[in-house]
């Protein structure tokens, strides 16, 4: 989720739209393809940064910049919608919860465990989002989606047992279970946001107000840390994250679902850990385990198995 991510696109896909037809649902489907490019790479961009940069000022240097795009983004479409005073309380605490409270989990995570490792658990995310609106009464999950359900719980065991390769940790990978787990609250909690306001308003009210606490917690190691001594390719990478794992591809999944729905949008992210796993292998030398392996593929298959079963009724 963002990425993470993923780094924040699944709240998208509480509101769908019609699916587009023709040479505007083609470019959809590309747009789409970019987007599990640009988020299969972002987690070796990531790991990247943070050999040169603290995970906070990392963080307090790249959210400003997906913040700026997504205001450009809704300038672009007519304008930032005015949010009612009734909504600003639970706006605020949403954009704590899934922008900052997510990212210590997602970062410091990213900071002890493997690329590979990060983007197979936070595969998961699907999961517990459609567990948490069962509990809710928001929908009810079919039979056979508890099979996709246990078994993306074994396979996060899998990985997170096994610590992940080339440097991967047990803590590392309980904290990007944290980060998917926190993320699926928030994404249910918007849920009433969503429907009345837009994702892409949700999402950027939320992620400013995270920005905003992202820069402040993150001030002393940016302060701290000698920036004349930072590679060029640990600020591109940063860059990457911010304007393109954050920005561009929160975009793309949002073009992707108003012309193709929500189902066809969201099984392309289950092809996300496999690219960052091929991305992560050759630029990282992240050689994954069979056991690893194996645990991407139950994850993988779980998640694809509850998006294309359905989850039923919507109460």
């Amino acid at each position: 989720m963002s990425g993470g991510h993923f780094d924040g696109a699944q709240a998208a896909t509480q509101r769908g739209g019609i699916a587009g037809h023709g040479e505007s649902e083609f470019a959809a489907e590309l747009g789409l393809l970019a987007m599990v490019a640009i988020w299969g790479v972002n987690f070796s961009a990531i790991k990247v940064a943070l050999r040169e940069l603290h995970p906070l000022a990392f963080n307090a240097v790249r959210f400003p910049m997906a913040a700026a795009m997504l205001w450009v983004a809704l300038r672009q479409r007519g304008g930032v919608p005015a949010l009612e005073p009734a909504d600003r309380t639970r706006i605020m605490a949403l954009g704590i919860l899934g922008n900052v409270v997510y990212q210590l989990f997602f970062i410091y995570g990213m900071a002890m465990t493997t690329a590979g490792s990060a983007s197979i658990l936070l595969a998961s995310t699907p999961i517990w989002t459609a567990l948490l609106s069962n509990v809710l009464g928001h929908e009810r999950l079919r039979p056979v989606v508890w099979i996709g359900v246990f078994a993306t719980a074994a396979g996060m065991t899998l990985v997170v047992a096994s610590g992940g390769v080339a440097g991967g940790s047990l803590p590392g990978n309980l904290f990007m279970v944290g980060a998917s787990l926190s993320w699926s609250v928030y994404t249910v909690g918007a849920r009433q946001l969503v429907h009345r306001y837009g994702s892409l308003p949700v999402t950027a009210w939320t992620l400013w107000i995270g920005a905003a606490g992202l820069v402040l917690v993150g001030a002393i190691p940016v302060a701290r840390t000698p920036l004349s001594d930072v590679t060029p390719l640990a600020w591109g990478a940063t860059a990457y994250a911010g304007a393109l794992g954050i920005g561009i591809a929160y975009m793309l999944w949002y073009v992707g679902v108003r012309r193709l729905g929500n189902t066809r949008t969201a099984v392309h992210s289950n092809l996300v850990p496999v690219i960052a796993l091929g991305v992560a292998w050759i630029w990282l030398g992240e050689s994954p385990s069979p056991v690893q392996l194996l645990g991407a593929a139950v994850i993988i298959g779980g998640v694809t198995l509850t998006g294309l079963v359905g989850r039923g009724r919507r109460s």
